[in-house]
C-alpha cells in the first residue's frame, strides 16, 4: 500500500488561511532545520526536508494550491491537473527557491540547493516546453481531441548533437577536467561547507567546442516544427493542464526529454456557468405556470429535458438535476449536478382583454398584498408630486 501522504498545511505547521509571507517564513525555518547539508548522513531529516519542499512546492503556487485545496493530493496524481510526485524530480522544486536557500545560507550550501542551480556534464532531463489550447465550454465538459503545434529542439544530424564542426570533436574542459563543475570551500555558520558551481568555462558542459557546427551553431540541436494530438479528457476546467511525458526538448549528455504542458484555456458558455463539477444556468417561467405548475423544457448539457415545476413555485426557487452536471475526469461514473433558477416573468404588454382577465383574476384570489384601497390614507409617490399632480385614493 502507497504511503499516504501528510496534509500539506500540516507538514508547514501553517492553517489554510496562510499567507505567502507566512508559506514562506515557515519553511524557512523548516528547511534551515533539516537541510540534508545541515544533517548529514540522516535520512529522516533528508525525508522531512523534501516532504516540506514538496508542500511548499505546490502552496506557493496559487494555481497548484488552488488545486490542492480543491482536490487534496489526488489532484497531483498524474494526467490532467498536476505533476507526479511519484517521478518527482525535486532539484526542479529546490532550483525555484533560491532566494530562500541564499537567505538562509549565503548562497554556501551544496548538496540540495546550491548545487541544484548549476548545471553539470551528467545526464541531465530535457528543457519542458509549455503551451496553450483553447476549449469550448461543451468540449471541456465532454472531452475531445485537439492539435497543438509546437517548435522542438532535435539532434542536429550534421554534427549528430556534438556541436562541433564536421572532422573535429569538442574538448574537455581543462578547468573542471571534464565534470562541468568546480567545488570550493568556504567558512559558515556551520563550520566549512563545500560549494559545488558550475564552470565557467564550459558552462557546466565539460567540454569546449572550438570549432562549432554551422547549422546548429555548437548547440548540437535545431528547431523543428511538430504537431501533437492531445487527448483532452473529460471534465478537465479552465487553467488545468495535460502532461505529455516525453515529447518535450531533448535531455544532455544521455538524459531524457522533457514534458509538454498543455493548458486549457475554456471559453464561457451563454447560458451556463460552472463550479467544479457543477453547472448553473436560468430559467425564465410564466406566472400561470409558477402559480399552476406544470411541465417545461430546461437545456442542459446533454441536451433538453422535461422538469415539472411545482404548483406555487416563487421566483428564484432553484432546483437541481441531478447527475446533468460535469463528469470527473478522475471517475467516469462520478457526475456533478446541474443546478437552475427559476425565474417568474412578469409581462410588460397585456392586451385589454389580459388585463381585465388578469383583474378578475386578483379578485377570485382575493389578493390583497400591499393593495391600495380607495378610502385608504397614504402619502403621494414622489413621482406625483413631482409633476404636481393631485393624489386621489
Amino acid at each position: 500500500m502507497a504511503e499516504q501522504k501528510r496534509d500539506y498545511y500540516e507538514v508547514l505547521g501553517v492553517d489554510k488561511n496562510a499567507s505567502d509571507e507566512d508559506l514562506k517564513k515557515a519553511y524557512r525555518a523548516l528547511a534551515k532545520k533539516y537541510h540534508p547539508d545541515a544533517n548529514p548522513g540522516d535520512k529522516t531529516a533528508e525525508a522531512k526536508f523534501k516532504e516540506a519542499s514538496e508542500a511548499y512546492a505546490v502552496l506557493s503556487d496559487a494555481e497548484k494550491r488552488r488545486q490542492y485545496d480543491q482536490f487534496g493530493h489526488s489532484a497531483f496524481e498524474g494526467g490532467a491537473g498536476g505533476f507526479d510526485y511519484s517521478n518527482m524530480d525535486f532539484s526542479d522544486i529546490f532550483g525555484g527557491f533560491g532566494d530562500i536557500f541564499g537567505d538562509l545560507f549565503g548562497g554556501a550550501f551544496g548538496g540540495y540547493g546550491s548545487r541544484t542551480r548549476g548545471a553539470s556534464n551528467g545526464p541531465m532531463k530535457g528543457a519542458n516546453i509549455r503551451t496553450t489550447v483553447r476549449l469550448t465550454f461543451l468540449e471541456a465538459v465532454f472531452g475531445c481531441e485537439k492539435k497543438v503545434d509546437l517548435t522542438v529542439q532535435e539532434t542536429c544530424t550534421k554534427c549528430n548533437g556534438t556541436g562541433a564542426k564536421a572532422g573535429t570533436q569538442p574538448e574537455t574542459c581543462s578547468t573542471c577536467g571534464g565534470r562541468g563543475q568546480v567545488v570550493r570551500t568556504r567558512q559558515s555558520m556551520l563550520g566549512v561547507v563545500r560549494t559545488t558551481e558550475v564552470c565557467p568555462d564550459c558552462r557546466g558542459k565539460g567540454k569546449i567546442i572550438r570549432d562549432k557546427c554551422p547549422d546548429c551553431n555548437g548547440n548540437g540541436f535545431i528547431p523543428m516544427k511538430k504537431t501533437y494530438s492531445v487527448k483532452v479528457p473529460a471534465g478537465i476546467d479552465d487553467g488545468q493542464a495535460i502532461n505529455l511525458p516525453g515529447l518535450g526538448d531533448p535531455g544532455v549528455n544521455g538524459g531524457p526529454r522533457g514534458d509538454v504542458r498543455v493548458e486549457c484555456i475554456v471559453a464561457p458558455h451563454e447560458e451556463f456557468e460552472r463550479d467544479g463539477m457543477d453547472i448553473y444556468s436560468v430559467v425564465p417561467i410564466s406566472f400561470a405556470v409558477a402559480a399552476l405548475g406544470g411541465p417545461i423544457y430546461v437545456n442542459t448539457v446533454d441536451g433538453k429535458v422535461v422538469y415539472d415545476v411545482k404548483a406555487g413555485t416563487q421566483t428564484n426557487s432553484r432546483i437541481r438535476l441531478k447527475g446533468k452536471g460535469v463528469p470527473s475526469w478522475r471517475n467516469k461514473d462520478l457526475r456533478g449536478n446541474h443546478y437552475v433558477t427559476l425565474v417568474v416573468q412578469t409581462p410588460d404588454k397585456l392586451s385589454p382583454e389580459a388585463k381585465e382577465h388578469l383583474k378578475a383574476f386578483d379578485a377570485l384570489t382575493g389578493d390583497t398584498l400591499h393593495t391600495v384601497e380607495k378610502s385608504g390614507d397614504a402619502e403621494a409617490p414622489a413621482s406625483a408630486k413631482k409633476k404636481g399632480k393631485k393624489w386621489k385614493l
